[in-house]
């Protein structure tokens, strides 16, 4: 999800250029009790968050800041905001709350912690690398292709107004880069190296060969010949005169100076207090108190419980060998190929599909927003991901997206295909993100969530999508998938793929593990080839903790289904666990643990022993 996925699909620093508005503060006065005070704080909380970071308003189809960046004090204003409005929630007796509005009160009071203790960490000083990139970000912005409107003159002049704060918040970025320098705290050479060509590609000729062009290519009708020859002339010289230029500042300053002061080391732990950061970062991204430890020994076991599944596939196709010579097969095997971009695309519709008219077997509850399939920019191709998904607007004029990446066709193959829909689109990232945003009973905090795509505070709701994308890569078989083994190995390899996440995240940055173990690590237990594998290892070292998610959360999500599975018997109604697991959005885990043990316990019959 920058799940939101996504997210993510997801993308780097609270530093920024010009002020706005500060959000307005909670009132000194003492809160009164019940529902209304709790409804009232979360939606100030809210207004506030969004002034206080405009692109997250427009990432969520809110257009009223479109004009704006975040603050240059952002994270000052921030820390305030979380610590001011966690106070005012302490007034609000929970004691006194129905279970709806207690969920909300735990929710907010578990995402303003995790907030506050992000504070006390310098994530700040690492702004950049090439999976948060917040300059390529802003290309997106610019490109009109995503969530940055442009059907209106207004909406070109609002996206000038950005353009004009760029460079100063690409200087401020710079300013935070050189004082993690100062502080010894700078990004794995690796990083550094990897953030170049993306930089790079944004370093073109003149105005019009920028991405930031395409939207004066197709004007809508709404805007006259006079106004199309003004915004012309005002997107060449912006363009041309302030964001080229500040791109090749940042390019320079990474290559010239950020470079050589990169570390060798690839682990968080080994910058000053790193481990206690790690940590925090696993808690944060799992939404467990597992110690990191327990989490590596959990990848260990899950890993061996993989690689036994996959030899009895192996096995039952008639290879013999380990997985990297199936997989150095399987990858020279034309039958997995696809020849052109327009085969892997019209492959996924064709999933689409077959997906859709499966999932009522499993689910009553379903979004409405309409799922569109599209490929990845070419701009960020090369190092994005083979897929990912953008969630739907609220006000519906958006649907969802799944984005896949039509770049290097080998790296793509066909067994792939079923699990990663299942995952990203349906019944995955969409069920899980469309339901919430369309469903106005839920707060507005929970439904479009804290995450800005400029940010880098973990997302509390990382666990449950991520581990809802793999445990709906699980229901694969229930949804009458997965009958070529192929099909069956490729979800077997992605799922552990998942697993030696766990292992290599947790080697990497708290039991010193290098790049190269870990790449070795991959290597032997999936199906991943060596640049697959260096590319995963790599996006770890970036982005520390948040792969531990996945494994997590599907492992939770999973046992919860198996409990109620245990408790209700014959009577046990999938359609109506998955509703229950769906209606609320994303609950750090404890949270939808809590939930669910409630909701078995509400239907056992009293003959049941309850």
């Amino acid at each position: 999800m920058k799940t939101r996925a996504a997210v993510q699909t997801l993308l780097a620093i609270l530093l920024a250029a010009c002020g706005s508005p500060a959000p307005p503060p909670p009132p000194a006065t003492a809160a009164p009790a019940g529902a209304e005070a709790l409804t009232t704080l979360t939606e100030r909380y809210f207004e506030a968050y969004l002034e206080l970071n405009p692109v997250a308003a427009t990432f969520i189809g809110d257009h009223r800041f479109d004009d704006r960046m975040p603050p240059a004090d952002h994270r000052e204003r921030a820390h305030a905001l979380e610590q001011a409005y966690l106070d005012e929630l302490a007034r609000i007796d929970r004691a006194t709350l129905a279970p709806a509005a207690a969920l909300d009160y735990d929710v907010f009071a578990y995402g303003r912690r995790i907030a506050l203790e992000s504070f006390a960490y310098p994530g700040d000083l690492l702004p950049l690398d090439q999976f948060n990139n917040t300059a390529s970000f802003f290309a997106q912005l610019g490109s009109g292709e995503t969530v940055q409107p442009f059907a209106t003159m207004a909406d070109y002049d609002r996206f000038a107004a950005r353009m004009r704060q760029f460079p100063d918040w690409v200087d401020r970025m710079i300013g935070a880069m050189r004082t993690g320098i100062e502080r010894g705290i700078v990004q794995p050479r690796v990083v550094s190296e990897r953030l170049l060509p993306q930089l790079a590609a944004q370093l073109v000729p003149d105005a019009e060969a920028s991405i930031f062009w395409q939207p004066l290519r197709r004007f809508p009708d709404s805007v006259s010949a006079a106004e199309r020859e003004r915004l012309t002339a005002t997107y060449r010289e912006l363009i041309g005169a302030q964001v080229i230029p500040a791109y090749r500042r940042l390019h320079d300053f990474v290559r010239d100076e950020y470079l050589a002061k990169s570390r060798s080391s690839v682990g968080l732990g080994d910058l000053p207090g790193g481990a206690d950061w790690y940590a925090y970062l696993a808690r944060a991204y799992t939404t467990t108190e597992m110690p990191v430890e327990e989490i590596h020994q959990t990848g260990l076991r899950e890993v061996a419980r993989l690689d036994a599944e996959i030899a009895r596939v192996m096995q039952r196709i008639g290879f013999r060998g380990d997985v990297q010579a199936l997989a150095a097969a399987l990858r020279d095997d034309d039958r997995f190929h696809f020849r052109t971009a327009g085969e892997l695309l019209d492959a996924y519709r064709s999933h689409l599909a077959r997906v859709t008219a499966a999932t009522p077997r499993l689910f009553g509850l379903m979004p409405k927003a309409p799922l569109e399939i599209r490929p990845i920019e070419s701009f960020r191709e090369q190092s994005a991901a083979g897929a990912e998904y953008y969630q739907p607007s609220a006000d519906g004029t958006r649907p969802g997206i799944f984005y896949v990446n039509t770049y290097d066709l080998p790296a793509r193959p066909a067994y792939e295909i079923e699990t990663i829909f299942l995952h990203e689109a349906i019944p995955g990232h969409h069920f899980q993100i469309a339901l919430v945003i369309e469903n106005p009973a839920i707060p507005r905090f929970r439904r479009f969530g804290s995450d800005d795509p400029l940010e880098r505070t973990p997302d509390i709701g990382t666990a449950y999508a991520e581990g809802w994308g793999l445990y709906a890569e699980s229901l694969g078989e229930e949804l009458g998938f997965y009958t070529d083994p192929y099909q069956k190995l490729g979800n077997l390899f992605a799922e552990s793929w998942r697993a030696v996440r766990l292992v290599v995240d947790t080697g990497m940055h708290a039991k010193g593990w290098t790049r190269e173990q870990a790449i070795d690590y991959m290597l032997a237990h999936t199906a991943a080839g060596r640049t697959d594998a260096t590319a995963e290892i790599e996006r770890y070292i970036a982005w520390p903790g948040q792969a531990l998610a996945y494994k997590i959360g599907q492992m939770t999500i999973r046992s919860l289904r198996t409990r109620a599975e245990r408790e209700f018997g014959a009577r046990f109604d999938v359609r109506e666990f998955h509703a229950r697991v769906l209606e609320d959005g994303a609950l750090p885990l404890g949270l939808l643990e809590a939930k669910i043990d409630r909701w078995i316990a509400t239907r056992k019959s009293p003959a049941d022993g309850s």
